[in-house]
């Protein structure tokens, strides 16, 4: 029995809380400032309850903490949990300073403790098809790749919460473009370069609404991320990655995967020439315990398995979050550039808009 301390009860704290306490090998306890999650929380449910994380983590008996907390409390809660000698799953995005992602990703295996980042999509049956086609190089060299992920998060100007503070580490970047970034950095690594960068606010007072960047890898590869949450024709997030190769294209959603071959591939027999469509559900194991898609439950049940030593491979640990936090500072920093070098006419902006907190 793996005894879980999970603190942060908001959106995504409640949908771990559920997804960890239906998994018969864990025990958890739940950890929030506010008196009122807790004490319904404690009050229907026999879930031991917290109002402070160090009391928590110095009397509770764990073995392990998730974190779902605003993202700039990742960092020293992820710290003090390691120093507890505690395996932590921590949500996205992971720190907001990539040279802290890495130090704490080397306190982690110091520590030989399990480490995860809640990168999702990493175990959403189509991208991680599209990982095995892009490692057999099923469409020979990848020259261009078109990263995109819209939906409606953010519609009218509204009050500020942590999720619109960029100080908070909330906005269109690190709460939506931080998911499309992480798979490319799962596929290809750290860009070579980062150009082009626009962080743009639409109806957000404090941070950027929609983010535009291109990335460039060694060998003439380039990267378009386009992003944006302000957009109501999406129901809900959609995130969508299209490979074009010397030998075909692919494209992978949340629902297919669509690869067009212009041979066949040996290391590949279950799929031809031409055009083949994998729907996620023939890609995606089914999971003891369904709340908003597979994926979630998946990573949490690893995130056990690991504790508990059934299994050693992490697919979204810190070193490979720590990537993405870098391409993140890539993209601001270019931002940054981009805004100093722009026309005066862009530079002055209109009053309302707002740059990383900042007046334009």
């Amino acid at each position: 029995m793996v005894k879980v301390g999970l603190v942060g009860l908001g959106k995504m704290g409640i949908s771990h809380f559920a997804i960890i306490n239906s998994n018969p090998d864990a025990k958890v306890d739940v950890c929030d400032a506010s008196g009122l999650v807790v004490d319904t929380i404690g009050r229907y449910t026999s879930t031991r309850t917290w109002r402070n994380y160090d009391e928590m983590l110095k009397k509770g008996g764990l073995d392990a903490v998730i974190i779902a907390t605003p993202s700039k409390l990742h960092a020293p809660m992820v710290r003090t949990a390691l120093e507890h000698g505690l395996h932590v799953f921590c949500e996205k995005p992971f720190c907001l300073d990539w040279r802290e992602s890495e130090e704490l990703a080397a306190l982690a295996n110091r520590k030989g403790l399990v480490n995860q980042v809640g990168y999702h999509y990493r175990y959403v049956g189509a991208f991680r098809e599209m990982k095995r086609l892009v490692d057999a190089q099923a469409i020979g060299e990848i020259t261009h790749v078109l990263a995109e992920a819209y939906g409606p998060v953010v519609l009218k100007p509204k009050g500020t919460t942590w999720r619109t503070d960029r100080q908070a580490g909330g906005g269109c970047l690190y709460d939506y473009a931080a998911h499309p970034i992480n798979l490319i950095n799962w596929y290809f690594g750290l860009p070579d370069q980062v150009t082009g960068t626009i962080l743009n606010s639409i109806f957000s007072s404090d941070t950027d609404d929609e983010v535009y960047s291109t990335f460039a890898y060694a060998g003439g590869r380039s990267v378009h991320l386009s992003v944006n949450w302000s957009d109501e024709s999406y129901r809900k997030m959609s995130t969508k990655i299209t490979l074009v190769g010397t030998k075909g294209r692919i494209t992978a959603d949340r629902q297919e995967l669509q690869a067009y071959l212009r041979e066949p591939v040996a290391a590949l027999p279950d799929y031809h020439e031409g055009w083949n469509v994998k729907y996620t559900t023939e890609l995606t194991e089914t999971v003891r315990f369904y709340l908003r898609g597979e994926e979630y439950s998946a990573q949490l049940d690893d995130f056990v398995n690991l504790v508990q030593g059934r299994r050693t491979d992490v697919i979204n640990d810190f070193w490979s979050a720590a990537v993405t936090d870098r391409t993140i500072a890539l993209m601001i920093d270019d931002a940054e550039r981009e805004k100093t070098n722009a026309p005066e006419i862009v530079r002055q902006a209109p009053a309302r808009k707002r740059w990383f907190g900042l007046a334009r």
